[in-house]
């Protein structure tokens, strides 16, 4: 199934017009044509399925016949994440973790953190395509780059988590993780996070957590993070690191 996406369209829509670039890509390439079906989301859980009734590359118009609404997961993950010093792999991580599931993204800037501007045009497109590509009808929400202590200042609600490589007294994350409401994870930079971020996490509530005793990437880490929480009480006996 080819899965297209919308932020215009909503449950009351009866007709949809694709852009230009759209329409070329549906008519020219997947070589549609009227009467033909098209399945397209609004990354809030609705799946419309529309059928094709004018087929040009300059406007291709559908009109919707069906419109199934798919409740979201019983968690709500919040990755907080330190961009790395390449951004390839921090795409990576965004890909992922969308294939798998989260539901927000917020990349923050530490203290040994080496990459402090981050643009996040193309991280919205990496977003939609790994909606597209893994079938799923939400898509993640991505925050604008904040500071750590920007960030640790705010209101959590939930289950609140830092990985952190410190030698210190860690529950594993594997076992501490309930599957279910808002659940907030904090992940550090190739330097990791200093002492003083994870003493003012603590001072907030989170939790610190490993994952064993294997010291991964940071991006790595974010994915298994994904993981973790989507598979609940999983046993793989790998740890959560912060370093590239």
């Amino acid at each position: 199934m080819q899965l297209f996406y919308s932020s215009e369209i909503d449950q009351h829509s009866t007709h949809f017009s694709f852009d230009k670039e759209e329409s070329r890509h549906i008519v020219r390439v997947l070589r549609k044509k009227e009467s033909d079906l098209i399945y397209l989301t609004n990354g809030k859980g609705h799946l419309f399925e529309g059928e094709i009734t004018s087929a040009f590359e300059r406007k291709c118009e559908v009109k919707i016949i069906k419109n199934t609404f798919f409740d979201p997961c019983d968690y709500q993950l919040h990755l907080a994440v330190a961009p790395t010093k390449m951004n390839d792999r921090y795409e990576w991580f965004l890909e992922k973790a969308t294939e798998i599931g989260i539901s927000e993204i917020t990349p923050i800037i530490c203290e040994h953190s080496e990459r402090k501007e981050i643009k996040t045009e193309r991280f919205e497109k990496i977003l939609l395509s790994a909606m597209k590509q893994s079938l799923q009808y939400y898509l993640p929400k991505l925050n604008s780059p904040i500071r750590f202590s920007d960030f640790i200042g705010q209101e959590m609600s939930g289950q609140l988590f830092i990985a952190h490589c410190i030698e210190s007294d860690k529950k594993e994350l594997v076992k501490e993780v309930q599957p279910k409401g808002k659940i907030t994870i904090l992940i550090g930079p190739e330097g990791d996070f200093s002492e003083k971020e994870v003493e003012t996490a603590l001072a907030k509530g989170y939790l610190p957590v490993s994952l064993g005793n294997t010291r991964l990437r940071t991006e790595t880490a974010a994915v298994y993070a994904c993981v973790v929480v989507s598979t609940s009480k999983c046993s793989v006996p790998i740890a959560i690191g912060s370093v590239q």
